[in-house]
């Protein structure tokens, strides 16, 4: 089946997150984060199993203190008893002694470079020898957490955020996109300065428009210097409901639509759970991960002479187990068959209460009664699939 166009990928290196692989041709992976507290071993636990259930490939899990860094060995644990290995994330900010702590136990941790190990002392400017010298300290304080990553197999996300950057980057670059790509470009170099490369990045903000941008000129950045690292895309506090919906979709979506991205983050103020089916109809939404039927339904009008809202709703539920198949519902002849010309099958009004069904742009049946149009249409797809 045709399933559309889908957008052109940029490649990336791929890397292992325990068992699973990211980037590099590797399915565009959905992930969420917990929100409970990390010291409720069982809480944890239930609700990583809930999120895995509904399709999460990783989970991230906040670690704010070296106990909480601790306590990921027995959540870890426990998940293996219910035959659960989905790959950790430790989400760590302010402490790197809980970053190193976490490192030899899950999978990857995830470290903010505005907030991991620059200082914030209230200075605002930075001599040329100054910037150079917290450099310097940046790399010697993370050399210990690479050193474990290197000795554990643990990869690790630099997730920059639009409201933490370090003063030394405001110093220079404001509180701009611009220097959120700068700050994990020189993140990037220290961690390549030591050999490590099992890398992961990402520029966060709530402001879509700073999202998107930050990310394009990280991209830019990252290829000049011959670097081609995995991207996590997510428009970080997108809020709860329809406002987070379309916030994560129109940022998340026009990088993948650019071929950005290797791994995506819905972030809503609700369960998490509610956050992987929303990942999906992205990827979705914008072939980029085909996990369902898609439809293509016009929104009617004075010439559709059938009910399309509620033979929309038939053919859901009636070829939900068509993955992958493009389905175009469409009112009457006039723009049907032309809007709907991508579709592997179409289901298109052509008189009162009648139906015409299609095969790509070809008539297989007319004027079906609409009682009989969607059995009828079940069975065209059967057919065809079984040959």
């Amino acid at each position: 089946m045709s399933g559309g166009t889908s957008p052109s990928r940029t490649m990336s290196k791929q890397i292992t997150i325990g068992n699973l692989t990211l980037g590099g041709g590797a399915p565009i992976r959905v992930q969420s984060m917990t929100n409970t507290d990390t010291l409720d071993t069982q809480a944890t636990v239930e609700q990583t199993l809930r999120l895995v259930e509904a399709g999460c490939e990783l989970v991230r899990i906040t670690a704010p203190d070296v106990k909480a860094a601790q306590n990921l060995y027995n959540i870890k644990n426990e998940l293996a008893r219910h035959n659960c290995y989905v790959p950790l994330v430790a989400d760590i900010h302010f402490n790197p002694q809980a970053a190193e702590t976490a490192a030899s136990i899950v999978e990857k941790v995830r470290v903010n470079p505005g907030n991991y190990t620059d200082r914030n002392t209230g200075k605002i400017e930075f001599t040329d020898q100054e910037y150079r010298d917290e450099l310097q300290r940046i790399g010697d304080k993370m050399g210990r957490l690479i050193d474990i990553c290197k000795q554990h197999g643990t990869a690790m996300r630099i997730g920059t955020n639009h409201g933490s950057l370090s003063q030394r980057i405001m110093s220079r670059y404001g509180n701009s996109a611009e220097g959120m790509a700068q700050s994990a470009i020189e993140f990037a170099e220290v961690c390549q300065q030591q050999g490590f490369d099992k890398l992961v990045f990402s520029m966060k903000a709530s402001n879509v428009k700073v999202m998107v941008e930050s990310t394009r000129l990280f991209v830019q950045k990252m290829k000049a210097l011959g670097m081609d690292y995995p991207i996590h895309l997510g428009v970080t506090e997108a809020g709860d409901a329809m406002q987070g919906r379309l916030k994560s979709a129109a940022g998340i979506g026009a990088l993948l639509i650019d071929g950005i991205g290797d791994t995506i983050r819905v972030s809503l103020t609700e369960d998490p759970v509610a956050e992987i089916p929303v990942a999906y109809d992205i990827l979705q939404a914008v072939g980029a991960r085909i996990t369902q039927p898609e439809y293509i339904a016009c929104p009617s009008c004075g010439r559709t002479l059938y009910n399309i809202q509620e033979a929309l709703q038939r053919i859901k539920a009636a070829t939900a187990q068509f993955t992958g198949v493009k389905i175009g519902v469409m009112g009457c002849i006039v723009n049907g068959p032309g809007e709907m010309a991508d579709a592997d099958y179409g289901y298109v009004g052509s008189g009162p209460g009648k139906i015409t069904l299609y095969r790509g742009k070809q008539i297989v049946k007319r004027n079906i009664d609409e009682q009989d149009a969607v059995q009828e249409l079940v069975r065209l797809i059967n057919e065809t699939q079984s040959r």
